[in-house]
């Protein structure tokens, strides 16, 4: 088994980092230089920013802490999830009819760019089809199809809902008693996601500096000046993208996102068949309860088994230990079965769990919190960023707009007001109710 170790210019020691097609390392900023944009962080939201720019020929550098995809954007479950972690239903409750019209003509859109930059890069992410949501009680199957319904007023018009049987030709096991499919779901391999969109960007031009923490961002007349230990990225306009892993470089949006970690294992090789048997549909999978379980297959047939958080971002002491009897119950003919890899990552949970994006005066932008469903939204909000950048913001607006608040308790007291509230959600999961 190998577990996580953080804060390290190396990447965690999970399966995507031992299966990734490269991992060659970029040069440190060590000089002073003036572009268009900088972009801060070099995961899915910042390579997504920089390389929507490039495409419309703006120069454009990215300063990463650590490595590209090095954050939660190189050690999430893979899964192509539409909308975002609060659904349009709730969306339209909160904020009105208008607010979940426009919000949901975009909930489509990461995936559809997801798509794009693989056929048009030539991206080898091991990308498939199709997602399951995986109901366990009457009350998440109702809440599904109420999903499903909302979902095909706003367009999406290729979902399935799956009773007892149907759901079986996805996952074989007895946990659920149905689903919903979603053919416009999907999976792949997320860190070599990220090194295909960084080598895309880096073919047009743009410049990725690894090992660069960014120290302080400061107004230059009426540019901005974003500053590391070694170096200076002088720039017209700054996107903000460190999301969980940002710390304090930006104070008036710290408070905004609080980090979580989740937890994933992958099993030894199962072989071809096996996969098959208990995976037919070859989808990927996460349950409906508030402390989901997400998992699917990989291109090599193991079963990679994600679930669990912890707020504030801690990493629990034995990954394996948290994770297996969850394996095991969904599968049990498991049991025992030799678990390779293990790891956490943190993604950035906000108040609403709605992603946050927003100005900070004219020229710094930013986006983060996407609350545990970043793989398609970063993507989105990448073009949404170049959008406003060239002067139409209106799109993006419409999530700046939307109020965010503190998480209540500030830094000292969050935690623990979040995880008494978390236990009223999983005491509801476990008696159906």
């Amino acid at each position: 088994m190998q577990q996580s170790s953080l804060l390290t210019s190396n990447h965690t020691e999970s399966y995507y980092a031992a299966t990734a097609n490269t991992t060659a390392l970029r040069n440190r900023l060590e000089s002073d230089i003036e572009v268009d944009v900088c972009v801060v962080g070099a995961g899915f939201s910042g390579l997504s920013s920089a390389l929507h720019l490039a495409e419309l020929g703006y120069k454009v550098v990215v300063v990463e802490s650590s490595r590209v995809g090095w954050g939660a954007s190189g050690r999430n479950g893979g899964q192509i999830v539409n909308g975002f972690s609060r659904d349009l239903i709730e969306i339209e409750g909160r904020y009105g009819a208008d607010a979940a019209k426009a919000i949901g003509e975009m909930a489509l859109t990461g995936g559809d760019i997801i798509r794009q930059r693989i056929e048009k890069y030539n991206i080898k992410c091991d990308l498939k089809s199709g997602n399951v949501f995986a109901a366990f009680t009457p009350k998440q199957m109702k809440g599904l199809e109420a999903m499903c319904g909302n979902w095909q007023k706003h367009g999406h018009d290729q979902l399935e809902m799956l009773g007892v049987d149907q759901i079986r030709e996805h996952i074989n096991t007895d946990r659920y008693i149905g689903g919903l499919l979603d053919r416009k779901g999907g999976h792949l391999h997320p860190l070599n996601l990220c090194q295909g969109e960084a080598a895309a960007f880096e073919s047009l031009g743009g410049i990725i500096f690894e090992q660069s923490s960014v120290t302080g961002i400061q107004p230059l007349n009426d540019r901005q000046m974003v500053k590391t230990a070694q170096g200076s990225v002088t720039a017209n306009k700054v996107v903000v993208c460190g999301n969980a892993y940002l710390g304090n470089v930006v104070p008036e949006i710290a408070n905004k996102i609080m980090p979580v970690s989740t937890q994933i294992i992958t099993t030894e090789v199962l072989g071809k068949s096996l996969c098959q048997r208990l995976m037919p549909g070859q989808t990927c999978v996460e349950d409906t309860n508030y402390m989901l379980d997400y998992y699917r297959m990989t291109a090599d047939h193991r079963l990679l088994f994600g679930g669990g958080s912890t707020y504030g971002g801690a990493e629990p002491s034995s990954i394996v230990n948290k994770l297996r009897p969850h394996l095991e119950k969904t599968f049990p003919e498991l049991k025992g079965i030799g678990i390779d890899f293990a790891w956490s990552g943190n993604f950035a949970l906000t108040m609403t769990r709605i992603p946050h994006f927003g100005q900070i005066g004219e020229n710094v932008f930013f986006i983060h919190g996407y609350s545990g469903h970043g793989v398609t939204a970063t993507h989105l909000a990448g073009k949404l960023i170049a959008q406003a950048i060239e002067g139409q913001p209106e799109q993006f607006n419409h999530f700046s707009d939307l109020p965010y608040y503190p998480l209540p308790g500030g830094r000292l007291f969050r935690v623990p007001l979040s995880v008494i509230g978390s236990w009223w959600y999983i005491a509801r999961d476990k008696l159906g109710v």
